[in-house]
């Protein structure tokens, strides 16, 4: 199981990461929020444990960003924040289990097992537009059976496009989704992404459109 651990403390970080490695896990480990979603769309892990607070963007927002982006996978948040509020907002912004701190670890393991095998039991994925889809678990695209070799950002980028096929999505938005957090890169950086996924899907029978003003859209050639 690949986990990654998103935690600012940098105690309660390398506690958990030694327990899980010797668990037989392999566990990333972030301690800022725009550097965590974009890592979680790098690597595609099997499970997220996530802190609520994080310098850069919280943890809500973090996961709010990564299920807007198409990220589907399990997560669990670890937080001192307890409340019954605190748990509602947290399931309703995407998480699939909440666990307050101080916690158990073998508890916290557990739930981190029954959670990736209820993942793993349902489809792995679902059938999306012009022979490509999406593994629910990892993300990954697929077309015709075989997974697509792309880039991260050239990944989040057809996700979010293959969201909403035949429809335009702002360049402002999918540059959102594409560069999570990171300030420092300009705008016209989405132009540079899209014109690198335009050629590697020319095969799949679908063209990425620029739509002057509007932003870009998928559709399947005629």
């Amino acid at each position: 199981m690949k986990l990654l651990l998103i935690e600012d403390n940098p105690t309660m970080q390398t506690t958990l990461r030694r327990s899980f490695e010797r668990r037989g896990m392999q566990v990333l480990g972030c301690d800022d929020g725009a550097r965590a979603l974009a890592l979680w769309q790098a690597s595609l892990p099997d499970a997220v444990l996530l802190d609520l607070s994080l310098p850069g963007l919280d943890g809500l927002e973090v996961l709010s960003q990564a299920r807007a982006a198409g990220l589907t996978t399990p997560v669990i948040i670890l937080t001192a924040r307890g409340t019954v509020g605190d748990r509602i907002l947290g399931l309703n912004t995407g998480a699939d289990d909440y666990l307050p701190k101080p916690f158990d670890l073998d508890e916290l393991e557990a739930r981190l097992r029954a959670l990736v095998r209820r993942t793993a039991s349902t489809a792995p994925a679902t059938p999306l537009w012009c022979g490509m889809l999406v593994d629910k678990d990892s993300g990954a695209v697929y077309f015709d059976g075989q997974p697509m070799e792309l880039a991260p950002r050239e990944l989040a980028l057809l996700r979010a496009l293959l969201g909403k096929p035949g429809h335009a999505i702002a360049k402002e938005r999918l540059f959102e989704l594409v560069f999570p957090g990171e300030s420092q890169v300009q705008p016209e950086a989405i132009e540079v992404v899209a014109y690198r996924l335009r050629k590697k899907i020319a095969h799949t029978g679908a063209q990425l459109v620029t739509l002057r003003g509007l932003g870009y859209l998928l559709k399947s050639d005629p």
